[in-house]
């Protein structure tokens, strides 16, 4: 009998049929993007109908200091968006506030996780692909010299 509930345990868990138990670093944050929220979010820019993934991770490693903060936050944010407590308001006034995700608690902090580790300081500080240092302070290189 014992063999019967082990072999049970094992195919469930081989199978995915237990997530409940399955803790996020097992779950794959990536696929969980890939299932839910590509649809709306690209990786990298022009937008589809939010802003792409890459943009936002940068400005949650500005907002946050530890990936534990930036991860809480953004899984919180997730199952339940809140325009006061969204990362970038420019984005909530350009693209809407997006639909709650009802998906399991291991899930919204797999893709949480996922999504933080996206962040690429080449990006910059902010919306472009430079430092944020242009806007005429004398950074760049002025056409008229």
């Amino acid at each position: 009998m014992k063999k019967i509930i082990y072999a049970c345990m094992v195919s469930g868990i081989a199978s995915g049929f237990l997530p409940a138990v399955m803790s996020a670093a097992a779950l794959d944050g990536e696929a969980v993007f890939t299932r839910n929220c590509s649809v709306c979010h690209s990786i990298y820019p022009p937008p589809k109908s939010a802003p792409p993934v890459i943009p936002l991770a940068n400005r949650y490693h500005q907002k946050f200091a530890t990936k534990e903060q930036g991860v809480a936050h953004m899984a919180a944010y997730l199952k339940k968006p809140d325009k006061n407590q969204a990362i970038d308001a420019q984005a909530v006034s350009r693209f809407g506030l997006m639909p709650a995700l009802t998906l399991p608690d291991a899930e919204l902090k797999a893709v949480s996780e996922w999504f933080w580790e996206q962040y690429n300081p080449a990006m910059g500080r902010g919306r472009g692909m430079g430092r944020g240092w242009g806007m005429g302070r004398g950074q760049g290189q002025c056409i008229n010299q």
